[in-house]
């Protein structure tokens, strides 16, 4: 664990020349707020536009130029963003979500609120409104938790929530949860520990925690 709480996993496995890093932050649909669901999905999409030296879907090109592969994912209880990357690319992933973990804010436009609020919609209706039987796990989970538990509302959200999520109230949710000492970073594979970690204290290390 470092100073500032980031959680660090390590596990060698020298098989292949493979790594894989996986950021999980703890926060998830139970964490939002009665009219602001949909905020962890959201970030899920938001991650990926950018941070203070990442451009806009940077993230992305660089991870596939390096001959990997990336993603993230989300839950009730926690969002997940990782890399698969050949090994001597590990620094790379390692600096790319140390990026976006200590300075996401600083390139969170509104442009890039309403553009992703729109993808989230779509998705929406995709996957839920516009498929046959598709609000099926939404009705399932409302009806098993009852109103005003935590697990009650689809991870998500809703379109009506989506719609009024203000940039104050996004970029308050990424300062309460997405900091070190809420996250619990593993890297997989053909690595060296000993290097990792000197590595992994070189690019997380100066993040500060939310200390509340």
């Amino acid at each position: 664990t470092l100073p500032n709480g980031l959680t660090v996993v390590l596990s060698e496995d020298h098989s292949t020349p493979i790594v894989h890093v996986n950021l999980a932050y703890h926060v998830g649909s139970k964490n939002e707020k009665p009219g602001r669901t949909g905020f962890a999905h959201l970030f899920e999409h938001l991650m990926f536009q950018g941070s203070a030296h990442v451009g806009k879907a940077e993230h992305i090109a660089l991870v596939q130029a390096a001959g990997g592969t990336m993603n993230g994912t989300t839950w009730l209880d926690r969002t997940n963003y990782f890399e698969t990357m050949p090994s001597h690319e590990l620094e790379l992933a390692l600096w790319l979500e140390a990026d976006r973990m200590g300075t996401l804010l600083d390139a969170l436009s509104q442009e890039n609120l309403d553009n992703q609020r729109e993808v989230v919609k779509n998705e929406k209706r995709w996957s839920y409104d516009n498929r046959p039987y598709g609000s099926w796990s939404e009705k399932l989970q409302g009806h098993l938790y009852p109103e005003g538990h935590p697990y009650h509302h689809p991870t998500i959200g809703s379109m009506e929530d989506l719609d009024a999520a203000s940039l104050a109230d996004v970029r308050s949710f990424f300062e309460t949860w997405y900091a070190p000492n809420n996250a619990v970073l593993t890297v997989v594979g053909d690595i060296d520990e000993g290097e990792i970690v000197a590595a992994v204290e070189r690019h997380f290390g100066e993040i500060p925690a939310n200390p509340s």
